[in-house]
């Protein structure tokens, strides 16, 4: 969350020259800063996003299929083919449920995720599995991408609110001095 910087897609409401004071929503993958008012073509995108992560995952089990044909031309034994499909169906199974928690809250240790990394590409059909499902629902990321916008905005205006004014007009202060200068 950027708090004085502009974000790709943000329609601009600043004055000549500057940015939009206050927090700006963080872009999201294929969607920009749609997410935040549903606008610029969102439902469309989403649409997007759904049946093109469904039809990636699908042409990704045929170049699996593929592969393990591979194998069985090139007898390379029942152990190695088994061990091959229980890798990919592990791994897919981790990139799934990892890309789905990336999606409701933040990795508690990015340095971790960064190491999944490879991993998550052996299983890249279970990351497309959870992108489809999630843009079922919303934009992947879009709640997460919410609340914390919500409460950057929050935290912004209690902070102006709290600025308002002038502090020496405030009548009751507390230390005034009489008389001195």
């Amino acid at each position: 969350m950027s708090d004085n910087s502009e974000a790709p897609g943000t329609p601009s409401a600043a004055p000549a020259g500057g940015t939009t004071p206050g927090p700006q929503p963080e872009p999201l993958r294929f969607f920009g800063t749609t997410w935040v008012d549903h606008d610029g073509g969102y439902g469309l995108r989403r649409a997007g996003v759904t049946v093109g992560s469904l039809v990636a995952a699908v042409a990704a089990c045929f170049v699996l299929r593929f592969a393990y044909q591979g194998l069985e031309i090139a007898e390379v034994g029942s152990l190695v083919g088994m061990l091959v499909v229980l890798m990919f169906a592990i791994c897919s199974a981790i990139a799934f449920r990892k890309t789905w928690e990336g999606f409701t809250r933040r990795p508690a240790d990015p340095a971790q995720d960064d190491r999944l990394r490879g991993l998550k590409s052996i299983g890249f059909i279970g990351s497309l599995l959870a992108y489809f499902f999630r843009s079922l629902q919303e934009a992947p990321g879009e709640k997460l991408r919410r609340a914390e916008y919500e409460t950057a905005l929050d935290r912004y205006t209690k902070r102006r609110s709290s600025r308002t004014g002038n502090p020496a007009a405030r009548k009751g202060t507390k230390g005034k001095r009489s008389g001195r200068r």
